[in-house]
This record gives C-alpha cells, sequence and structure tokens, in this order.
C-alpha cells in the first residue's frame, strides 16, 4: 500500500516510540484521567521537539515537511502504541485543521504570525461554522462583520457546537461581509480572539456527561483587517478547503477501527457469543468493511500525493466511516444487553472515532463510544448533507428542492 520512502519513515517512527513512552506502556486508554493529565503535557513537549506535532507542515514552521503517505504512517503507528499525535482538542483543531489551511490559502503574514502560536499552543482555538439557524445548510449563516471606523471588523452573531471552545483563546469563524450578497459568495472567514468584551463563552452538556461544546455570542467584537483568510467572499472555498481535512483521517481511522474490532471480537467471546451464526455474520460484515475503509484511505492518499485539493469526494470517507461506527456500536450494545443499558459512561479521550489501545472493554466505555458515535454522524456535516453533496457535486444529479420562505404581503 504505501511506498518504500513511507515505510522507511515507519521504521523511524517504531523506534521512536519505543524509546519514547513509558516502559510498561498499555496505551492511552489503559491511564486514569489523573495519570492522563500527567502524561500528556510531557508527551506533547517530546512531539514538539522532536518535530513529530505538526510534522506535516514545512520545517520553517516547526514541521518535517513529510508527505501525505509519511504522514499515514505516522498515524497507523501511534494508533497501534496507543499514543497520540494530538495531545489536546486545540492540538486537533489548530494543527490538524486551522494549520493546513492556513498553509493552504493564507496569507506569507498569517503563516508567520500564526503558525507559530498554534504549535507553541500560546494560542488555542475553536472553530466557529454552524448556527442555531445555519447547522446543516452552513451558507445560510447570519453572523455579521462591517468595517468600523477605524477600519476593524466589527462581529455581531452567535456560533454553536464549538469543540473545545471552554479552552480556547481564539476562533477561526465564518461570518457574513457582504451586505446585500446572499449564500456563500457573501461569507468569509476571520480569526478572531476571544479574550476580550464582546464575546461570551458557554458550555454545552453533552449525552456523555462532559462539557468540551460551547455556543459563542459575539456583541461588537473585533477582529483585524488582516486576520480575514483567503479575501473577503472567499469563506466558502476557505472552509471547503478546512472541511477536506477534517473528513480525512489518512492512516489514523482504519488503524483505530481495526484494533477496536479486535475488542469487539474479545467481547463477543467473553459473552461465548462466537459460534452464534447472526453474530458471525455481523463480524464478517465489519471485518469487510474495514477493509473496504483501508482502501478508501489509500485512494485519498493517492490523490492527496498527486497533488488534487480536498474535494466533495472526502465526503465519502466521512459517510462511510461514520456510519460504520455507528453500527458497530448500536451491535455492541446488543450483544452487551442489559450490561450496556444500565451502566454508566467513562470519561471520553478527545481522540478520533474510536478509542485507543488500552481502553478497558467494559460496558462503560463502550456506552461512551455509542453515544458520541452519534455526534460524528452530525459534526463535520451531517451524513444527510454528505448524501447531497455526492449527489449534486460529484454524481451530477438535480439539486435538492428547497421550500420557498412565505413572505408576509
Amino acid at each position: 500500500m504505501y511506498p518504500e520512502s513511507a515505510e522507511v519513515f515507519r521504521s523511524e517512527v517504531i523506534d521512536f516510540l519505543a524509546r519514547a513512552l513509558p516502559d510498561g506502556w498499555s496505551g492511552l486508554g489503559a491511564l486514569t484521567v489523573e495519570e492522563r493529565g500527567a502524561f500528556l503535557p510531557r508527551w506533547r513537549t517530546l512531539l514538539l521537539e522532536n518535530r513529530l506535532l505538526a510534522a506535516a507542515w514545512p520545517t520553517e514552521y516547526g514541521g518535517r515537511g513529510v508527505g501525505v503517505w509519511e504522514q499515514s504512517v505516522l498515524q497507523e503507528e501511534f494508533v497501534r502504541a496507543g499514543a497520540t499525535l494530538t495531545p489536546y482538542l486545540s492540538d486537533r483543531i489548530g494543527i490538524s485543521l486551522l494549520g493546513p489551511t492556513l498553509l493552504a490559502c493564507g496569507s506569507p503574514e498569517q503563516k508567520e504570525y500564526f503558525l507559530p502560536r498554534i504549535i507553541s499552543a500560546e494560542h488555542r482555538w475553536a472553530q466557529g461554522y454552524s448556527e442555531p439557524e445555519a447547522g446543516s445548510d452552513l451558507f445560510s449563516l447570519r453572523t455579521t462583520a462591517v468595517l468600523d471606523e477605524h477600519g476593524r471588523w466589527r462581529v455581531d452573531g452567535q456560533k454553536v457546537w464549538q469543540t473545545g471552545g471552554m479552552e480556547a483563546n481564539w476562533i477561526f469563524t465564518l461570518v457574513r461581509t457582504e451586505p446585500g450578497v446572499r449564500g456563500a459568495a457573501g461569507i468569509s472567514m476571520l480569526l478572531i480572539p476571544l479574550d476580550q468584551p464582546g464575546v461570551t463563552v458557554r458550555p454545552i452538556r453533552t449525552m456523555t456527561g462532559t462539557d468540551e461544546l460551547s455556543e459563542v455570542f459575539f456583541s461588537g467584537a473585533v477582529a483585524a483587517p488582516e486576520h480575514l483568510v483567503g479575501g473577503r467572499g472567499e469563506g466558502a472555498t476557505v472552509a471547503l478547503t478546512l472541511l477536506g481535512h477534517e473528513r480525512t483521517g489518512g492512516g489514523a481511522l482504519h488503524a483505530l477501527y481495526e484494533q477496536e474490532l479486535g475488542r469487539v471480537i474479545q467481547l463477543i467471546r467473553d459473552a461465548r457469543l462466537q459460534h452464534d451464526p447472526v453474530v458471525r455474520q455481523r463480524i464478517g460484515e465489519f471485518t469487510a468493511t474495514v477493509a473496504a475503509m483501508r482502501h478508501l484511505a489509500a485512494r485519498s492518499l493517492a490523490s492527496a500525493a498527486s497533488g488534487e485539493p480536498p474535494s466533495a469526494a472526502s465526503s465519502v470517507t466521512k459517510l462511510y466511516e461514520t456510519e460504520y461506527h455507528r453500527d458497530l456500536t448500536t451491535f455492541v450494545m446488543d450483544v452487551l444487553g442489559v450490561a450496556g443499558a444500565v451502566g454508566g459512561v467513562s470519561e471520553p479521550i478527545p481522540e478520533l472515532g474510536p478509542d485507543p489501545v488500552g481502553t478497558p472493554n467494559s460496558p462503560d466505555a463502550w456506552s461512551t463510544a455509542y453515544l458520541m458515535a452519534r455526534g460524528a454522524t452530525i459534526y463535520g456535516g451531517s451524513s444527510q448533507i454528505q448524501r447531497n453533496t455526492l449527489a449534486e457535486q460529484v454524481l451530477g444529479l438535480p439539486r435538492e428542492p428547497r421550500v420557498q420562505e412565505a413572505r408576509a404581503s
């Protein structure tokens, strides 16, 4: 699957993990909340010193400049070792999403200012796309930004479902900057500091009992004119570039699913259901799906390696993977039966997709995975939106009919 250069890099990554991880390491999922809190700051420093925290970034910004194949290998081996490349939610958002977007769409000044502050964690980022009345139809958003008499952007409106918003001190957000222009053409992306008057951040409690999500209110908040990314009215293009990065997990997701499926099989053996024909058929289906996802990831990587930008085809990956995980966790809850229904939830780990190596094979852990899998089919664009995107932009089918709003006479 991988070119020879990537396999050489794999050996380097395996050697680093063998040297860097503590003796007796069983995986991030095996640590208690307190142990994780002590481990992650030290681990982040180690990744930064070895230029692995943002390995795909250019060397001048603290990365290694590795290609997509090497980045996928890096993700795979970290997953198999039960380690993490994104110790904190702000790393996943800042390093994995905003960083590549600034490298693709940002000005030289924006790269020079923001990238070092992202990788150092001086800036901790949240993403501001969805609004109470603009979730699935993102480009109907209403948050506005207008230039004041000093040439600064003044922002008014509300954003919702911000991951990591309670810890963030900056937010990249879509706003409407062109009065009278409807739809995507009037939208721009702004980078806005959250530690200022005119910004209120409130937590949103989720089904798992955490408040990793938030809502943000802007009331005359200020953003510098040079912090507009990609030019006025170009926010839709920038946003789709970022979403393309969000919907492609490289080597991480299919490697996670492979190790997770092993946990499911062990659970079935513990329940003495391994000879049940229905259970065996479902495991066969899940195994085939994981293999298909590996090949899908390889196709996406080959496209990226050839220089193709993220496209609507990334919706295939997002749709396929999130619905697979929803179906798998539903199956596990059926296997657990009453134990799954009455169990509690465990402390979620801010990783992509399934839990990392070392996660207990317990009803509490699976209950948490089951609940989180439902959210994954919504964030980053719901499954329904992914199907519309594929139908309209890939297959060229007619657009979904839209109901016209009634107007008062």
